[in-house]
């Protein structure tokens, strides 16, 4: 049957359109038709029959031909058919679907095991009889992704090298934690107690709800035992009663004669104590001589630093080191004696000699000592340039030396590796196979910790080696070697043995070159001779000398002051005057270091017509550079550098800079040591520790830009590039010559510069991501250990174990103090003294305030009348005699009617506090808190006993001045009264009697006293020195509140008030340093834990962790680079590289590691140039986010590291062209 099925809607239409006239048709007549319900909402469908068809009889809904209508499942039954049936789910789809899996039943499963682990592993024991022996494993089972022992399987061959990013690293050498000694079993670390009632954790790391553990009552707890149970204790009892009167003997002999030994238990750490806190003690006897015993004892800490005698000459050397490693064809110096003697030792040492003093021995002996010991030697530069040389080097000596850099990986099996100290630290994070059998790493030039960029690299490595591997460090002349060496003495817990030596093999003869012209080619003048001493006479010639040159009209309209800039003409012409001078009396090679590589190229093209090589020198020359050159591909080998290159080696002239091609470098640094170079233009790279030393140096100019402004030459920086004049064995003076292109060089700049301290070495320590991240692999190792171990943190880390002693010895004192039995002030006297040393405090820092502000300073004049401070709670009449602001601090010299033993008790505080300085009595900034009576109405003027004469001439610290009074006594002459007190601070002028000025000042103040017994109308802050300020409103409001309030405790009714006052002051005393102590031995006081928080904030708020500090995959990434990591790995995530092409992802992100500054803009792509929009963007995004987390970042800077001048020649050389210019062709390689 066909049925029409209309919706109600249909039907309500068709009513509404029939026309009004229709008849109603007969209700007999009607077809037969049947509402059927569709759904469960209500809605029904009219079935009717076909009018092709007679009307059937309707069937019941039951017997619908179509079966019943569909209806709403309900959403219960639709999910639970689709979580009991999955096989039904549709076959498409199946990323949203629940997936099926049928598992199929293996019962042997269930009896296989895997191997147990093993327990224990055979290790070299090269220090005994013994070759191998079986050592025990600290965690069976560990691999390098879980564990930091050094007895943890090795990783696969392929990574035993570099590492991989997984491991983790060796346990840092001088950390107590899980030690991992090659030599023998691993130290056993003594587990923590823990309580498992307190301790136990109720919510697991990450989750929001955990279980509640029930108590267990005290009821429970005494319930009698079961028999089964006291008859296990007695079974495990033992009976051993010879142990028992053994530890009795043992204790009684330790236990100590007098109470107070029970401080610390040990007389000698007793001795040890040190002053950690620098505050005032009160007036308890004991406190103030624990202190100076304390304060005496600060030097007497372990000495990780042994300074070796540079006077011992080691005359029993070969009767101490019968057989030596490594033989030398020279008798060694001293200090290389020295320093092998202590190598033979397994010592640490640290060599600080000038340039080319052959600090490289020392290095060879120990590459020469791990072939000995079939172990490995790894030797660290700061630059590729010294690395290469050095590879060299050591090849032609030992053989087997492998190099690993950036881009080169030769022979990494070697017994010697050279690298660069940031491959070193990579290997180190990474968990580098090769470490296990390092004994020695040498860092050369090690001063290069100074570095902004770069010094933490050293500080990061020095602190991750393994404590196996010992070390060896080479440097300059330096002030701070003691230091140095210490803290890295501490921080691995070796002794290290300084060993230094003023001596230079090759003496220096420093002069200034005024000539510019073959005439004047001889007018060198002596400035400093070998002996190191200024040469007054000749500097004065020299000045004469080019004065002379100068004409009339320059010095008129000339500019004035030093210059040292010529043009182009003039460099050429001073250059050919000077090496022709040069090259007649045989003073040739030399090297002119220049500070720009842009000067060094025009320099070198000024001098196209000089020739300074024979004949069989330019063949040699020739057929080296072919050799070289033929490595390259035949398109680079017609590159406009290399041309050039050939041309100026023809003519022994060349140029090394960071500009040059890595192998032009490599050939020029190779044909200088050849003595086939004669004049080789420089920049100060070329002295970072390539031993190529040669007969003359000349400065181009004795200032550079540091990237900031221009300045003068340190004195470090002239050494160390002064120091490759002189050729040890040919020469026996070193040539060093300053150019005078236009002015000489002022009188003082020189001397600093020739003669001045060298820097010393400083902390350069900071936080990257990349170092949270690495370290945030392993537990047991924090990033605040790392901070701890900083060479920044030194100072205060090693007062860490006498920290703890005086904490000890406080809380002893703490316990036992006397306590309060006064019944009424027990009641309120604590929160009394709280409040009012509150208020102290408050007061203490609103005068500094008022003092400061303009309208005081104008008050306080010469005559004005003060109220001081002079010990805590005694105010003192004084009068204004100077104002003046000494280092930033304003500073009143004022005389002052005290005593004379007052005077010097404030003198001696100010003394030891730090701050004593000038003359006179200075009084300290912090001044105690005052006493009880203080706070009970106004307090009376100090009035000192004896005549008038009782004053004393005072330098106030603003913090000491109580009032400024309304008093302005005229005429004072206070010119008179400090140069009379500046007289008679002189030993000899002691006895004399004050001026009658500073007598007649002191009289008026007496006076004053008697008419003003609590002292003079003081100027009010706010209405006479509008000080109109909210927060400073709000304390002086907030101080009257507290000195009402004081008046209304219970305590100031006792009459033995002062008495337990001091009771009470005294606990809280030490309570407060106690405070002080523990806040000095947490984390806390670490100076980055600021910026590592916020750091870490960072991490979290862009996903790199989560709240639980674990890795997540954008950490797992971002850790692995080591520049810009947060910007590069955000670029990645956000798919901004996603639909770049490889040369255009390579030459975007050449902005991270471009430094040059000014270059021309580059033509750029569409593609490049939205490619350079969304790196700045994301940039200034992750500043934001630094910025709101804390972080000292400007979103508008943050583009300022990124320069995007190399992008166009990356793009073009990844894209395969080979036309490019040379210059720009440098910079890619190099940057790369």
């Amino acid at each position: 049957m066909d049925e029409v099925v209309l919706l109600n809607s249909q039907l309500e239409a068709l009513e509404q359109n029939l026309p009004a006239n229709v008849p109603q048709p007969d209700e007999s007549n009607l077809p037969s038709f049947q509402l059927v319900e569709k759904g469960c909402t209500g809605d029904c469908d009219l079935v009717l029959p076909s009018s092709s068809q007679p009307s059937p009889q309707l069937l019941e809904l039951s017997e619908l031909p179509l079966g019943l209508p569909p209806a709403c499942e309900s959403i219960e039954h639709d999910l639970e058919r689709h979580l009991c049936h999955p096989e039904e789910l549709s076959l498409y789809g199946l990323r949203r679907a629940q997936r099926f899996l049928p598992r199929t039943v293996d019962t042997h499963s269930l009896l296989e095991t895997s191997v147990s682990p093993a327990l224990t592993t055979l290790s070299n024991h090269r220090s005994s009889s013994k070759v191998v022996e079986e050592v025990s494993l600290t965690a069976p089972g560990s691999t390098a992704r879980t564990s930091t022992s050094l007895n943890r399987p090795h990783g696969p061959p392929g990574a035993d090298v570099r590492g991989q990013p997984g491991n983790c690293f060796f346990w840092p050498g001088g950390m107590d934690g899980p030690q991992a000694s090659l030599g023998g079993a691993p130290e056993v670390v003594g587990a923590e107690e823990v309580d498992f009632e307190n301790d136990l954790l109720t919510v697991a790391p990450g989750f929001s709800a955990g279980m509640d553990f029930p108590t267990i009552s005290s009821k429970a707890v005494s319930e009698p035992r079961s028999y089964a149970s006291q008859l296990a204790d007695l079974m495990s009892f033992n009976l051993d009663l010879n142990a028992d009167r053994e530890s009795d003997t043992s204790t009684d002999a330790v236990r100590p004669e007098h109470p107070q030994a029970l401080i610390t238990g040990d007389e000698e750490a007793d001795r040890n104590l040190q002053s950690v806190l620098d505050m005032p003690t009160g007036a308890h006897t004991g406190v103030s001589a624990w202190r100076r015993q304390v304060a005496a004892a600060a030097s007497q800490n372990d000495e990780w630093a042994v300074v070796v005698d540079p006077t011992d000459t080691v005359p029993d050397f070969h009767q101490r080191i019968p057989q030596m490693a490594h033989e030398y064809p020279f008798e060694l110096d001293t200090f290389q004696k020295q320093a092998i003697v202590r190598l033979e030792e397994k010592q640490c040492v640290f060599v600080a000699a000038h340039t080319s003093a052959g600090k490289t021995v020392v290095a060879e002996y120990a590459i020469a000592m791990a072939l000995k010991h079939m172990t490995k030697a790894i030797y660290t530069s700061p630059i590729k340039a010294l690395s290469n040389q050095k590879f060299r080097d050591f090849k032609k000596t030992f053989g087997d030396v492998g190099l690993l850099t950036g881009d080169i990986q030769l022979n990494k099996e070697g017994a010697c590796l050279i690298m660069t100290t940031e491959i070193l630290r990579s290997m180190l994070y990474n968990g580098s196979d090769i470490v296990r059998d390092v004994e020695w790493v040498i860092f050369d030039e090690v001063h290069y910790i100074n570095d902004a960029e770069r010094g933490v690299v050293w500080e990061e490595v020095l602190i991750m080696l393994p404590d196996h591997a010992n070390v060896i460090l080479l440097s300059a002349t330096i002030p701070n070697t003691k230091e140095f060496a210490g803290w890295v003495g501490r921080t691995k817990r070796k002794k290290v043995h300084v060993i230094s030596t003023s001596k230079r093999p090759v003496p220096l003869e420093h002069y200034i070159y005024t000539g510019n012209s073959s005439k004047t080619s001889k007018e060198r003048f002596l400035v400093v001779g070998p002996t190191g001493k200024f040469d007054e006479i000749g500097y004065k010639k020299a000045v004469e000398a080019k004065k002379g040159k100068t004409s009339a009209q320059a010095d008129k309209f000339g500019p004035k002051g030093a210059r040292n800039f010529a043009s182009a003409s003039q460099d050429m012409n001073i250059y050919k005057s000077l090496v022709d001078s040069l090259e007649k009396s045989e003073q040739l090679p030399v090297v002119c270091f220049t500070f720009s590589k842009k000067r060094c190229d025009e320099n070198s093209k000024n001098l196209r017509t000089m020739d300074l090589t024979g004949s069989q020198e330019k063949s040699r020359i020739h057929t080296f550079f072919k050799q070289s050159v033929d490595k390259l591909k035949p398109a680079d080998r017609i590159l406009p550098q290399v041309k050039r290159m050939r041309d100026l080696l023809s003519r022994g002239i060349a140029v090394h800079h960071s500009g040059i091609l890595p192998i032009l470098k490599e050939v020029v640094e190779m044909l200088f040591q050849e003595g086939l170079v004669k004049l080789l233009f420089a920049t100060e790279t070329f002295a970072m520790g390539v031993n190529m030393p040669a007969r003359t140096v000349v400065f181009d100019a004795t200032q550079k830009h540091d990237g900031t402004n221009k300045r003068d030459l340190l004195p470090s920086e002239y050494i160390q590039m002064a120091g490759r004049a002189g050729r040890r064995g040919k020469d026996t003076t070193g040539t060093v010559i300053i150019l005078a292109k236009q002015d000489v060089p002022y009188k003082d700049s020189l001397m600093k510069m020739m003669l001045g301290r060298a820097t010393v070495l400083q902390s350069r320590f900071r936080l990257t991501y990349t170092m949270i991240l690495n370290l945030m692999r392993t537990a047991d190792f924090r990033v605040e250990d790392m901070m701890k171990r900083s060479f920044g943190e030194f100072a205060h880390q090693n007062k860490v174990p006498a920290q703890r002693v005086a904490e000890q010895h406080l809380r002893q004192q703490l316990e036992t103090a006397p306590k309060l039995e006064c019944s009424v002030c027990t009641v309120d006297l604590p929160d009394f003294y709280s409040d009012w040393s509150e208020t102290g405090s408050l007061e203490r820092e609103l005068r500094a305030v008022v003092v400061s502000c303009p309208l005081a300073v104008k008050a306080l004049s010469v005559g004005r009348v003060i109220v001081v401070e002079t010990t805590p709670g005694q105010h003192c009449l004084g009068l204004v005699l100077d104002n003046a602001i000494v280092k930033g601090t304003r500073c009143l010299m004022a005389l002052v009617l005290t005593n004379s033993s007052t005077a010097e008790q404030a003198y001696v505080k100010a003394s030891e506090s730090g701050i004593a300085g000038g003359f006179g009595v200075e009084l300290a900034q912090d001044a105690n808190a005052p006493t009880a009576e203080d706070a009970i109405g106004p307090q009376r003027i100090h009035v000192p006993p004896g005549a008038a004469s009782k004053f004393s001439i005072m330098k106030v610290e603003p913090q000491c001045v109580v009032t400024i009074t309304e008093q302005l006594l005229h005429p004072v002459r206070s010119d008179l009264i400090l140069n009379d007190h500046a007289n008679r601070q002189i030993p000899r002028f002691a006895a004399y009697p004050p001026c009658s000025q500073a007598t007649t000042a002191a009289q008026q103040l007496m006076r004053l006293i008697e008419a003003y017994p609590f002292g003079p109308p003081a100027l009010d802050p706010v209405s006479d020195f509008h000080i109109r300020g909210l927060e400073h409103r709000e304390k002086f409001d907030r101080v009257n509140q507290m000195r009402s309030r004081l008046t209304n405790y219970c305590c100031i009714s006792c009459p033995l008030l002062q008495q337990h006052y001091t009771v009470v002051q005294h606990s809280a005393r030490i309570e407060e340093q106690l405070h002080q102590l523990q806040f000095m031995l947490s984390d806390e006081s670490l100076e980055l834990l600021p910026e590592y928080k916020q750091r870490v904030e960072v991490l979290q708020h862009l996903r790199y962790i989560d709240e639980d500090q674990s890795i997540k995959l954008k950490g797992k990434v971002a850790r692995e680079m080591h520049n810009q990591e947060v910007l590069v790995t955000e670029l990645l995530f956000n798919n901004k590289l996603t639909q770049l092409e490889p040369c255009e992802i390579v030459a975007l992100l050449s902005c991270i590691v471009f430094q040059q500054k000014r270059c021309s803009e580059p033509k750029l792509t569409p593609v490049l140039k939205q490619g350079m929009k969304d790196i700045l963007e994301v940039a200034r995004g992750i500043a934001v986010i630094e910025g709101q987390c804390g972080l000292d970042v400007v979103p508008d800077e943050c583009g300022n590291n990124l320069h995007f001048g190399l992008v166009e020649v990356v793009y073009e050389w990844a894209r395969g062209m080979v036309r490019l210019l040379s210059y720009f062709a440098s910079l890619l390689l190099c940057s790369l």
